[in-house]
């Protein structure tokens, strides 16, 4: 399959998002720069593009129409602009997606699925199995033991970082940063608490002694197999 190609001169946003391409089961190729990236374009030649608008030497849009002129290859383009004009002119530069920082990244990971099934593209498998739960994430769906669950996106979003993540202890910090993809959303580890709080009384047999999402002191949450 081919990499993705990442775009961004936020180091910050360039490893949140490479670890959770990986984590999901991508290649990932990353650049910091317009130069970069079309050096990297031509280098890698990526099965998907997710590019910044704001760049500190070529702009986002003169990439991305630097690229279109010789590839069809899927481009998502990220900004921190919140603005119409930004939004139209991203899509009439070429790009075939367009979303606004802060984005969960379980949206951002959806969007990448849909634009390489629709390019005909591989993409990897997007089901956990564990702990009697099947978690799809073509779906956004969850069952335990074959029935359904009613999870909102955001305990969706949790419940899949967990579970990825099943027997190894994940600060607050790392659900935060992985979840809303943004180091300044979400400072406050109560609302992580409140979250938790929620998922468990849809996932856990007896949300008051938990045995699959359970609490790590000091630390944070860790994923179990129910079995412990």
């Amino acid at each position: 399959m081919e990499p993705i190609l990442l775009v961004d001169d936020d180091p910050d946003i360039l490893r949140i998002l490479k670890d959770n391409l990986e984590l999901d089961g991508y290649s990932v190729a990353v650049s910091s720069t317009g130069k970069d990236a079309l050096q990297a374009f031509d280098k890698a030649r990526p099965g998907l593009i997710i590019l910044d608008l704001s760049l500190p030497d070529i702009d986002g849009i003169q990439v991305c129409r630097r690229i279109r002129d010789k590839s069809s290859v899927p481009i998502i383009m990220l900004t921190a602009r919140d603005r119409v004009p930004e939004k139209v002119l991203g899509l009439e530069s070429g790009a075939d997606d367009y979303m606004s920082k802060p984005f969960d990244y379980l949206e951002l990971a959806a969007r990448i699925r849909a634009l390489l099934r629709r390019s005909g593209l591989s993409t990897p498998a997007e089901v956990i199995e564990i702990g009697g739960f099947k978690i799809d994430n073509g779906q956004n769906a969850v069952a335990k033991n074959g029935k359904k669950l009613a999870l909102t996106q955001r305990e969706f979003n949790l419940m899949v970082f967990l579970a990825k993540n099943a027997g190894r202890a994940m600060s607050r910090s790392a659900i935060r940063q992985a979840i809303w993809a943004d180091r300044d959303l979400y400072r406050d580890s109560r609302t992580i608490d409140v979250h938790v709080q929620h998922l468990r009384a849809k996932v856990e047999d007896n949300p008051a002694a938990p045995k699959y999402i359970l609490t790590v002191p000091g630390v944070g949450y860790m994923f179990a197999h129910g079995d412990e």
